[in-house]
């Protein structure tokens, strides 16, 4: 952990620090016997909404699926544990668990292995891996983006994504820029969504859009999706594929509604079976009581996939649909109201206490990495601070950042440098 304080108290509890806070015109304090400057931002407008004004926009809306707007906007603003609370709303669940005897038979039959271990070793005889999320699960991003790198060692250089806007509103910069923007697509102003294109980008990956352009829905959606994603196979041959969908776009079979899915048709179009991941059936849900009893009588502590005694690992089926694998992904254990799992070898946790003179609640505050557009551009973290006793901890790599601490009414940038001890 990594703490700032206005008396310049560092608490380096890990390999990185803060080296410096510079701030700039307008409001003044004292810290390690400077002064300082915070600078007021006179037209910064906020696209992201508090909480209170999610949770009042919910319970006022009449929609049927008001809480599935809900759920995407907290994971928007980095809310994991809002997001999960408002889609146990829109689908409520039940305490479903599974007897002793069946448990100890599961676990006698498989076996757990690290997730990601295993779908590298997958990757290295197969052309395309397909993998989902659910839209409202930030989890699911971060762990697609843990793939990235290695991924990318492996020879996969393109990375499909659903959320990617296309047609007449596709980000046409992007691989000139090398940051999303709110133009970039709805989804990917989650952090955690935006953390992935850009460190994709910063890999080396090719980020294209494939969805639908001309309103197409069910049946028809698949089929163009699947044809856009082979029409870049086609350009790219002797190149790799890692392509991230939502929820059922990666199955594969018959669907009990499309005829068959995304993943299904790239294979009938184009021949190449392609290794598909399911992320969302065994991850938490924000009551755990309610997550799949097998998530639950596993009991692992990492994200896993389990293998049969033949060999053959736990995919996901429904009815004639299915995908290759399936991850269960652990309960998440929260660090400063804070899912850890957004804390790795890359991101740490930097905590920063608020100057007093910005007291006023709830406050959000936003971290940009320097350089890029504060107005436009995705920040690599949000943290929203509801009252004076509530902490400010971000995930951040080392570099240099620009905060911005908003309370809607005002708003004021902070520089940042945190620095990697190695």
């Amino acid at each position: 952990m990594l703490l700032v304080n206005n008396h310049c108290q560092f608490l380096e509890r890990s390999k990185w620090r803060i080296v410096g806070v510079i701030l700039a015109s307008m409001i003044f304090f004292q810290s390690c016997k400077s002064e300082f400057i915070l600078t007021k931002l006179l037209d910064y407008q906020i696209s992201y909404k508090f909480s209170e004004q999610i949770e009042r926009e919910a319970q006022q809306d009449t929609l049927p699926w008001r809480y599935q707007i809900s759920a995407s906007e907290f994971a928007l603003k980095g809310d994991y544990r809002g997001a999960l609370t408002h889609w146990d709303l829109a689908f409520p669940g039940r305490e479903i668990n599974y007897s002793k005897e069946k448990t100890d038979s599961l676990r006698a039959v498989y076996f757990p292995v690290k997730a990601k271990d295993y779908i590298l070793k997958q990757a290295e005889s197969h052309r395309v891996i397909i993998i989902n999320e659910a839209h409202q699960n930030s989890f699911h991003r971060a762990f697609t983006r843990s793939l990235l790198q290695d991924l990318f060692n492996l020879g996969y250089t393109n990375l499909g994504l659903e959320a990617l806007n296309n047609g007449a509103h596709r980000d046409s910069l992007l691989h000139e820029r090398n940051y999303p923007i709110k133009d970039t697509g709805y989804y990917i102003q989650d952090p955690q969504f935006g953390n992935l294109v850009r460190d994709a980008r910063e890999i080396g990956f090719h980020l294209f859009a494939y969805e639908a352009t001309g309103g197409e829905d069910g049946k028809y959606r698949e089929i163009s999706q699947a044809k856009n994603i082979q029409a870049m196979l086609e350009a790219r041959p002797k190149e790799k594929f890692l392509i991230h969908v939502g929820f059922d776009h990666a199955l594969e079979g018959i669907h009990n509604s499309w005829e068959k899915a995304m993943a299904a048709r790239l294979t009938e179009y184009t021949g190449i079976d392609p290794f598909t991941v399911d992320q969302v059936m065994y991850s938490e849900k924000g009551n755990f009581n309610w997550s799949h009893p097998l998530l639950k009588a596993m009991e692992i502590s990492q994200s896993t996939v389990l293998i049969g005694k033949d060999g053959i690992p736990l995919g996901y089926r429904r009815g004639e649909a299915y995908t290759d694998l399936a991850v269960l992904h652990p309960k998440s254990a929260f660090l400063s109201e804070r899912p850890s799992w957004i804390f790795d070898d890359f991101y740490k946790k930097v905590e920063i206490t608020i100057p007093k003179k910005l007291r006023g609640y709830p406050q959000m505050v936003l971290a940009y990495k320097k350089g890029e557009n504060v107005h436009t551009g995705i920040p690599i973290d949000i943290v929203e601070i509801k009252s004076k006793d509530e902490s400010c901890v971000l995930a951040l790599k080392p570099g240099v950042y620009d905060l911005i601490i908003t309370n809607k009414k005002f708003s004021f940038k902070m520089p940042l440098v945190v620095e990697d001890q190695n």
